[in-house]
């Protein structure tokens, strides 16, 4: 019996009144949000009250835990949501054979087989779930906040034993994670690293990125002042950047110089930690002369927003080092270090616009730090010094944040911690957002931004329509748009374009009409808000009524109803509560989503980390013409919120005044109060 089969055998016969065991997943179950969406349907349909507690995994873990035997090659990650005592009791000590790992209120459960090691804490070469687990523990860093990372050293015997696993004949693939456990530890020998040199040349010719350890091994050729390590250099180009870091010279400075005005923004980090090593330690003087350097390149954004991160984090990291501040603290000093940057004369006003931007939502949270009762956090840091740095900052940042906005091509999770900032527009916004929709370098997800924000605030014009036409063939690219509060760039224009009668809307709706590409199909209900009528809010509906997978079809229909009749979306949304067919855990998002209609949320689950999930559960629950049912669906909603549960969670972190008035807020309203 494989290991998925035993677990699967085991899993089967979990579960009583008081906990769900979810079903082992597919790829729809992709998410933490998935498996509590998979939770709500269960329950929903076993009838059971809620709150209800559960335990399920997730293909992500499966897909690392297990190979296509069903062998298990990792830790099988298990989550959880409910009363993490009732989950402990159901899940007892795991199938024979396995260990269960509780990782307490706040962490997950891990599954994995029971392995045995010898007198000296070894594990048996052959036993292939041992050596896992053994270099997994040797290869834990002892602090995760810090770069790069130090690992504990090793004994003796565990030297020994991972040395004699590189013994010939040397295994590329075989050798490779006790190569890298050694050379985190800068153990790698010379006659080691020349072996595994000519291997991994062998086996990765003309692609040597593709090795998984080819930084460790590049650290032991820089640290061996090896003949051929410049070659090597030469051959990963940029990648090699922060390997150079680890093992400085003035080499390496030239190299991440040349790659950082090449424009690769993830070496001007690197280039400001050795350039200070060698050119200049003063942090704010170094980066003043990286970007000049920058600017005389013509070096685009990116490369300045990564000059701002690295100068806040080379500030943070000196204080850090010198006061061993944990790394909650650090952050707050980081936030700090960016107020800091943001008035600092010495620096271009570009990186200070930057820094600014950075720092915005976090201001009240220093301010907190350096005034809390029992003093200040910031161990050596004068607190009227900080009280005026906040002070000039409040001063300045209307001005720097005039025609700024966020790195549109950071992570989508970033771009969807700032969206509530976007409740209103300023007119510096409103010109900022056009400016990137009429950018050829704007790419999809950043047009996907923009163009919501214009469109939901009515601010979206034909100009915006024009300069996106002639991109229509790289708007038509796929571009999932799942965990984002926005859709795919081209269902934005397609409804700018229907609502302006714009003569380029007949072209596309009959794109989204045509047979290909499939991707498509999906999204082509969501154009119906553009010039809505009444038989595309049949479309609509007959698509909701049919319990097919909903990407915001009835959002959309939810909203099309409002315009048509003129009420707001909340009220429509209020009104389905209740009918035969529609989902529980699809219909509350779209409550929740449509409470502000200048704004609508198109996350494809309700988010307990955002802000702005947040602010809709306030609204709606305050909301003077909902039902009881839907006041009540937003605060529980809201008792499950981070900012409730776990506010350290939230994006961006709450201040104490902000989760003070949070739990007041429930406290009343779970008390009968208004």
């Amino acid at each position: 019996m494989s290991d998925l089969a035993a677990i699967k055998t085991w899993w089967k016969h979990l579960g009583d009144d008081g906990f769900l065991v979810l079903p082992p997943p597919g790829r729809g179950r992709y998410t933490q949000s998935d498996g509590h969406e998979d939770a709500a349907e269960l329950r929903a349909h076993q009838g059971l009250p809620a709150p209800v507690s559960f335990a399920y995994w997730h293909w992500q873990s499966h897909e690392r835990a297990f190979d296509r035997s069903g062998a298990l090659t990792g830790e099988l990650v298990l989550h959880w949501g409910g009363d993490h005592t009732v989950v402990t009791a159901g899940l007892g000590e795991g199938p024979p054979g396995y260990r269960l790992e509780n990782g307490g209120p706040q962490g997950a459960f891990v599954l994995d087989r029971i392995t045995h090691r010898d007198a000296a804490g070894l594990p048996d070469p052959a036993d292939p779930d041992g050596v896992r687990q053994f270099l997994a523990e040797l290869d834990e860093p002892l602090d995760r906040s810090r770069h790069p990372s130090t690992y504990r050293p090793l004994s003796p015997s565990q030297a020994d034993w991972l040395h004699a696993r590189l013994a010939d004949p040397l295994d590329l693939a075989a050798a490779t994670p006790f190569a890298v456990s050694l050379e985190r530890r800068d153990a790698l020998t010379p006659d080691e690293t020349e072996r595994l040199l000519h291997a991994w040349q062998a086996a990765y010719p003309g692609r040597l990125a593709d090795w998984e350890a080819w930084d460790d091994l590049l650290h032991a050729l820089l640290r061996q002042d090896h003949a051929q390590a410049w070659a090597i250099v030469d051959a990963l180009g940029a990648r090699a950047s922060d390997t150079l870091t680890e093992v400085p010279s003035e080499r390496g400075l030239a190299a991440v110089r040349e790659f950082a005005l090449a424009g690769e923004r993830s070496a001007v980090r690197d280039w400001l930690t050795l350039y200070r090593a060698f050119e200049e330690p003063d942090a704010v003087r170094a980066a003043v002369r990286i970007a000049a350097e920058l600017a005389a390149h013509d070096a685009p954004e990116a490369s300045l927003r990564s000059l701002r991160s690295a100068l806040t984090g080379a500030l943070t990291a000196g204080w850090r080092e010198e006061t061993g501040a944990g790394y909650r603290v650090q952050q707050l000093y980081a936030g700090l270090m960016d107020v800091r940057c943001a008035t600092d004369p010495r620096l271009p006003r570009d990186l200070r616009v930057l820094a600014a931007h950075a720092v915005h939502d976090r201001v009240d949270l220093v301010r907190e730090a350096v005034l809390r009762p029992e003093g200040s956090v910031f161990t050596g840091v004068d607190t009227v010094e900080v009280l005026a740095d906040l002070d000039r900052f409040a001063e300045a940042v209307e001005g720097l944040l005039a025609g700024a906005g966020p790195d549109l091509t950071a992570y989508q999770g970033a771009l969807c911690d700032v969206w509530h900032r976007y409740r209103t527009l300023t007119d510096a916004d409103e010109a900022w957002l056009h400016a990137r929709v009429a950018d050829p370098d704007t790419e999809l997800q950043g047009l996907g931004f923009c163009l919501e924000l214009l469109l939901a605030h009515g601010r979206a014009t034909r100009a915006d329509a024009d300069a996106l036409l002639p991109r229509l063939k790289e708007l038509t690219k796929k571009y999932e748009t799942t965990y984002a509060e926005w859709r795919h760039p081209l269902v934005t224009l397609t409804c700018l374009a229907l609502d302006l009668d714009h003569p380029a809307a007949a072209k596309l709706v009959a794109w989204w009409n045509g047979k290909r590409p499939v991707w498509k199909d999906q999204q082509r209900l969501l154009t119906h808000l553009g010039a809505p009528d009444e038989a595309k809010a049949a479309e609509l509906w007959d698509f909701v009524a049919s319990s097919a997978h909903d990407v915001g079809q009835l959002m959309t229909w939810v909203l099309v109803r409002a315009r048509l009749d003129g009420e707001h979306p909340l009220l429509v949304a209020d009104r389905l509560i209740g009918t035969p067919g529609l989902r529980d855990y699809v219909l509350h998002r779209v409550l929740l989503g449509v409470a502000d209609p200048a704004q609508p949320l198109w996350h494809y689950s309700v988010d307990p980390r955002s802000r702005g999930w947040w602010q809709r559960a306030v609204e709606v629950a305050e909301h003077p013409g909902v039902s009881a049912r839907a006041r009540e669906i937003a605060l529980g909603f809201a008792r499950q919120h981070r900012l409730i549960t776990h506010p350290d969670q939230l994006r961006p972190a709450p201040t104490e005044a902000e989760r003070a008035a949070a739990r007041d807020w429930l406290d009343r309203h779970d008390a009968g109060g208004a």
